[in-house]
């Protein structure tokens, strides 16, 4: 049986965990010992008590395993996945760092191993979906928005964190990177709101965030853009404390204490958006895709909306981020994804029949993804 190590045992990393524990001889490796013995109790799995942030060196720790999952925050994923490539190990990476992966290719290739990073629901999901559609269609507007919610809106924040508070925070202070008339833009996050309406949950606000990642760098699309949805009101309050300082590494002095605002805002938000285990919450995803096909102009709309699933437990954004990483895992534990070095998403979309593979295994999750497509107008012959 092929062995299988998940590096992080948060809300995403456990469900990574145990989602693989039937086919698969799953370890999760996490500081947490409380949150391990009761996923010990839940799961077929074995744990081990790692803190990545203490003990960065992971070659002993990972050395007998087939494939690496990376499930850690952000700020440590990339050296995460640097000391993995080095040990030689295959890996699928959620942690959705800073850093440029391709940083990573050279040294990917020289150990011959597949890296597959920023596996999620979006980056992930819908960059496999991009990349499908750019095989065969001059894509020349590219959108997506993406955002994970409860159904109660809890005063003042009218949010929970469905994964790591550390990176919601990077997603409101990390300079947001577009592409428009095929031009890269940086803008601020939280800029350029617009109202959405949604069938199933009514009107969200979304905003830019820099979610486009490794599409910059892969495709040569003209116009592209990612915005995360939040409930009205939530942007403008966030907007306050980043423009206050509450979000700053700068050191400050109280007193006779030295202290970055951002640690102390951390503290105090992560209480307040701490997710509450009966929580009924959703996610949403809906990706615009519109170009020239043959001698069509044509516009794709995929949309999921997941919710949390009360028999099991899981939250839907644990659900999809989680399931879109196991269904690549298998890919490669199954011997079907070879590609070597550094492969986002979309290179995965771009293989003949993977777009449709990943949607299937999804749909056996009960993850259900909505197509529409509309034909905007004939083209000139």
């Amino acid at each position: 049986m092929k062995k299988v190590i998940v590096l992080g045992g948060g809300m995403i990393g456990s469900v990574i965990a145990a989602d693989l524990c039937n086919e698969y001889d799953v370890t999760i490796a996490d500081k947490n010992s409380k949150r391990l013995s009761y996923l010990k109790t839940q799961h077929k799995l074995k744990t081990i008590v790692w803190d990545f942030s203490d003990k960065p060196d992971i070659n002993n720790l990972i050395e007998d395993f087939n494939l690496v999952i990376g499930a850690v925050p952000g700020n440590i994923g990339f050296e995460t996945l640097r000391a993995t490539l080095s040990a030689g190990k295959n890996v699928v990476d959620i942690s959705f760092f800073e850093r440029d992966p391709f940083e990573l290719d050279e040294l990917a290739n020289e150990m011959n191993v597949t890296a597959v990073i920023d596996c999620g629901i979006s980056p992930g999901l819908s960059n496999i979906i991009l990349g499908f559609h750019n095989e065969w269609m001059e894509i020349e507007s590219y959108k997506c928005y993406v955002g994970g919610l409860p159904f109660k809106r809890y005063w003042p924040f009218n949010y929970k964190a469905f994964f790591s508070p550390v990176d919601v925070i990077q997603e409101y202070i990390r300079p947001a990177r577009i592409v428009s008339n095929s031009k890269v833009i940086v803008k601020e996050a939280l800029s350029d709101p617009e109202m959405i309406e949604f069938d199933e949950v009514g009107t969200l606000e979304a905003f830019n965030t820099d979610g486009l990642r490794t599409l910059l760098k892969t495709m040569k699309i003209p116009n592209m853009i990612e915005k995360t949805l939040r409930y009205p009101g939530h942007r403008e309050l966030m907007k306050i404390f980043r423009e206050t300082g509450f979000f700053s590494y700068d050191e400050i002095n109280i007193g006779n204490q030295v202290i970055r605002p951002i640690d102390l805002t951390s503290r105090l938000l992560f209480s307040q958006w701490k997710a509450k285990d009966e929580d009924d919450e959703f996610t949403m995803l809906r990706i615009e895709i519109s170009g020239k096909e043959g001698n069509e102009m044509k516009k794709y709309v995929y949309e999921i909306f997941d919710r949390y699933d009360k028999e099991n437990k899981t939250t839907s954004m644990a659900r999809t981020t989680g399931f879109t990483c196991t269904t690549v895992a298998r890919l490669i534990l199954e011997g079907n994804l070879k590609n070597k070095g550094i492969l986002p998403p979309e290179y995965i979309g771009a293989i003949p029949g993977y777009k449709d593979k990943v949607l299937n295994m999804l749909k056996q999750k009960n993850i259900t993804i909505r197509l529409s497509e509309n034909m905007m107008g004939q083209l000139n012959s």
